[in-house]
């Protein structure tokens, strides 16, 4: 099993790392559909946001929040989106929309099955995992991994996958020094909508009611812990 440095030089050696296109920070071409990614399931998330009350969707509780150094630099920006994204279910999240659910846990199902579900189940939000890949951007991950259908999508794989994600927002040219980290940050909320730009607000604010589900305040200084 590769971890998480060894895949990165393998990414780079396929060539991932190179300039993206706007659209690459999409995970969706229809804005619409950004608002449905989010999952939750903290049952101590605080409630006391109007707007997120009104759409019956709390944001997360930023004091609950751990840093985990045990895991690096990749890992503890992983364990940020998933905060933002996935919530307390993490590997096993299937967005809070989807009234017609996986065949199981998220994480013991193959990628067949999870590509086979969301073909069926059209109409509906389709995020999972812990980082809430919907069909397209999981689909195009996967045939870029080269990653069988029989494989199971298991927490490392949801590792790899959102991996090639922090690559393509820019990773190893933040590791490098070629980008700043507020860069590096902005990039990645362009990937992942809980995530808020410079100014505070998701980069697909108001989209569809959409907006970030931590603060820019939150996400600066736990971003900086974990680089500096």
């Amino acid at each position: 099993m590769e971890n998480r440095r060894t895949f990165l030089v393998s990414l780079l050696a396929l060539g991932v790392a190179g300039p993206a296109s706007a659209n690459i920070f999409e995970l969706e071409t229809s804005l619409t559909d950004r608002a449905k990614f989010k999952s939750f399931g903290l049952r101590n998330w605080v409630t006391n946001d109007p707007t997120e009350l009104k759409r019956g969707q709390p944001l997360p509780d930023e004091t609950t929040y751990r840093i985990k150094r045990s895991t690096g630099l990749v890992g503890g920006i992983l364990d940020i989106i998933a905060f933002a994204e996935a919530g307390a279910k993490g590997y096993d999240a299937v967005h809070f929309g989807a009234t017609r659910r996986p065949p199981g846990r998220p994480t013991q199902l193959t990628v067949g099955q999870i590509q086979t579900w969301a073909r069926a189940t059209r109409g509906q939000p389709h995020a999972i995992g812990r980082y809430q890949f919907i069909p397209k951007t999981f689909d195009r991950l996967i045939k870029m991994t080269n990653t069988p259908r029989s494989a199971r999508f298991s927490p490392a794989l949801q590792d790899k996958l959102a991996t090639v994600l922090l690559v393509q927002a820019g990773h190893t040219k933040f590791t490098s020094g070629q980008i700043s980290l507020t860069r590096y940050m902005d990039n990645l909320a362009k990937v992942w909508a809980g995530l808020p730009l410079k100014n505070g607000r998701s980069y697909y604010h108001k989209y569809a009611g959409n907006r970030a589900t931590i603060t820019r305040k939150f996400y600066v200084r736990e971003m900086k812990r974990i680089t500096t």
